[in-house]
């Protein structure tokens, strides 16, 4: 099952965005500053107050979106369908900075923290309709809880993109030479 460019793109920002709050408790979304770089990285689009309570709003997204990565088809649906309602999402088609037509279901004006949990609802409505919810996982390394989503043809992507992959394949390469 491949998604379209918008839903895997959402669902990477999603974990992204739940990835700023790794297990280590090494919180990189602390400031305007930082929130400003995550939103640029990520490329979202509409208004922004930069201040301190849209970074405790966004802040405060994070552990439902992790909620809703480990979560059974029931929760999810659940949870999708209370995001959706709370903000009163109305799907627009729409087409901006070289995307083509794509959904939005919140209007530009709309605070950045609801922009981003429709975003993520939006994109978790195309993985419970394609069955795929075993895509989205954490990461296997022992170290790691980042979240993962697993866009590969053969579902076989089990760690984070932030080098856990190649860590643990060092470590067994390791453990195959002391072996010897």
């Amino acid at each position: 099952m491949t998604f379209t460019d918008d839903t895997a793109y959402a669902l990477r920002g999603a974990a992204g965005l739940a990835n700023t709050l790794p297990g280590d408790g090494a919180d990189r979304l602390t400031t305007v500053e930082a929130l400003d770089a995550f939103v640029a990285a990520w490329r979202w689009t509409g208004s922004r107050t930069h201040d301190d309570t849209e970074v405790q709003q966004v802040r405060a997204l994070r552990p439902t979106i992790r909620r809703l990565w480990t979560a059974d088809e029931a929760t999810v649906v659940e949870q999708v369908n209370r995001l959706l309602e709370q903000a009163a999402a109305v799907p627009r088609l729409v087409n901006h900075d070289g995307w083509g037509w794509h959904l939005h279901a919140t209007p530009p004006e709309a605070p950045l923290a609801t922009r981003m949990a429709v975003e993520a609802a939006m994109a978790l409505v195309d993985v419970v309709r394609a069955g795929a919810l075993d895509r989205l996982g954490q990461c296997a390394a022992d170290d790691c809880d980042n979240l993962v989503v697993d866009l590969s043809r053969n579902r076989s992507r089990r760690y984070c993109e932030s080098g856990c992959g190649n860590r643990a394949a060092v470590a067994a390469y390791r453990a195959r030479r002391r072996s010897r």
